[in-house]
């Protein structure tokens, strides 16, 4: 990849797991009830035929990984496990409530903070209490982010037996200097160990999470890494650009210093060697950052056009609502966002009162639905169209014309009323995106709110 697009466009960017993106939520007339609303509408639509996803926040870890971007608490302290698990229980019985009737689960999902950290009985109390007054689709995913250290095959075995068939495992890079510097050392006989586990107790699918440019990071590493991944050929990989952002993380990303870094080239070659690798052993890349074998279920929802991308990342379970449960999640309900305050004391505090922990969220208005599916359609399918009069919107002759750049540098070409992201520009994904942002381009940020896209 020419050095020169590299430099173009490596700017600060959402990675879009939303549109609109959080920093462009409109607070002010956002409201709880309007939240509540919203899914109503969404739960009532599609309850029946689709069914709806959980994500479950669970925020202890009892050590801080520097590269970490992620909402969570450090503590040692174990006691702290059954108080936020009957908290979690609480918020659901207010959702509950508000829907009305049985809700049927087709996808839910463990994340943190480090799931793992919580004791195989509690997560048994956890998920017994969420699917006590559910059902659950007939096709329905679980799955779990285990750290390799302290997975064990009692936790393998507890979340196998109440439905779980994916897991995944944080890896990130397996040079000791690279994994004391971002404070998460793990061997490798570490991740082999519990990626076996997990095959003998009869997981389906098993992924590792891959970092490039980290700290101290060379293509020699990425390199390493991958040929001991090969080892034991994960179902898919999650092959993550790291995100320095410690304006927003604090001195959580400040373990090391910016000039410790690789350079936008450096990293971007990363990228482009760990694909090459990747393809090589029979992985296809999936959107942005994915790849998987072509036994996965996330390469077939690709194949069938059924990916989606939500909070949570890529999903070959789509749903038009998601709820999120416990400190900072997100939920979405197609029509709107809200995020659950970020104290665990806040947190609590407002569930003895009954309240639905909400503290901000935003409200779709018809523009915003039209633009979220187009940039859905290039995070997912990599194109997008305006055949349909519904993704037609009054600035699109205006992002047409900004589209006209990419095309002149290789990165996408047009057909009809139709633009196709060429393998060139997939790299460039983001700043595509970027072009339909309606809400980035009218209010450019004084000061920077994303990762760079390189």
């Amino acid at each position: 990849m020419s050095q020169s697009l590299i430099q173009k466009y490596n700017v600060a960017g959402p990675r879009y797991t939303s549109y609109p993106t959080v920093p462009y939520w409109d607070l002010e007339s956002f409201s709880l009830e309007g939240w509540k609303a919203s899914l109503q509408r969404a739960f009532q639509e599609r309850n029946t035929t689709e069914g709806l996803s959980l994500y479950i926040h669970l925020p202890f870890c009892e050590s801080l990984c520097t590269f970490c971007g992620c909402h969570k608490r450090i503590t040692k302290r174990h006691e702290v496990e059954s108080p936020y698990i009957k908290a979690v229980l609480k918020e659901w019985s207010l959702y509950l409530k508000l829907l009305g009737s049985k809700p049927v689960i087709k996808e839910l999902h463990l994340g943190g903070g480090t799931p793992t950290f919580f004791s195989p009985e509690h997560l048994n109390d956890l998920i017994s209490g969420i699917l006590a007054d559910a059902e659950l689709a007939e096709n329905y995913e679980f799955s779990f982010e285990g750290h390799p250290n302290n997975t064990t095959e009692a936790h393998l075995t507890t979340l196998y037996n109440l439905g779980f068939r994916r897991v995944s495992y944080g890896v990130q890079d397996y040079n000791l200097r690279i994994q004391k510097a971002i404070n998460r050392v793990q061997p490798f006989e570490n991740v082999k160990r519990a990626t076996d586990l997990a095959r003998k107790i009869g997981y389906t699918s098993v992924g590792h999470d891959i970092i490039f440019g980290l700290p101290f990071q060379t293509e020699a590493d990425v390199i390493e890494t991958i040929n001991k991944t090969k080892a034991l050929m994960p179902d898919r990989i999650a092959f993550y650009s790291y995100a320095h952002v410690p304006w927003i993380k604090g001195n959580g990303q400040r373990g090391f210093k910016t000039s410790d870094l690789p350079t936008p080239d450096a990293k971007r070659l990363q990228y482009e060697t760990g694909k090459q690798y990747f393809e090589a052993a029979g992985y296809v890349e999936i959107g942005m950052d994915h790849f998987a074998l072509k036994s996965d279920s996330l390469y077939k929802a690709m194949e069938q056009h059924t990916l989606h991308r939500n909070f949570m990342g890529y999903t070959a379970s789509k749903t038009k609502a998601m709820i999120g449960l416990g400190v900072s999640s997100i939920s979405d309900s197609w029509y709107g966002f809200a995020q659950n305050v970020k104290s665990n004391e806040e947190y609590y505090k407002l569930l003895t009162q009954d309240i639905i922990p909400v503290f901000k969220g935003h409200i779709l208005i018809t523009e915003d639905l039209i633009i979220r599916k187009h940039i859905l359609n290039l995070m997912c399918n990599f194109e997008t169209q305006w055949e349909d009069e519904a993704l037609v919107f009054k600035e699109l002759p205006e992002v047409l014309i900004k589209l006209k750049e990419f095309e002149l540098d290789g990165l996408l070409q047009f057909e009809s009323k139709k633009v196709i992201v060429t393998e060139k520009g997939k790299a460039f994904i983001r700043n595509i995106c970027m072009a339909f942002d309606l809400l980035l381009q009218r209010t450019k940020p004084e000061t920077q709110l994303f990762s760079m896209t390189i």
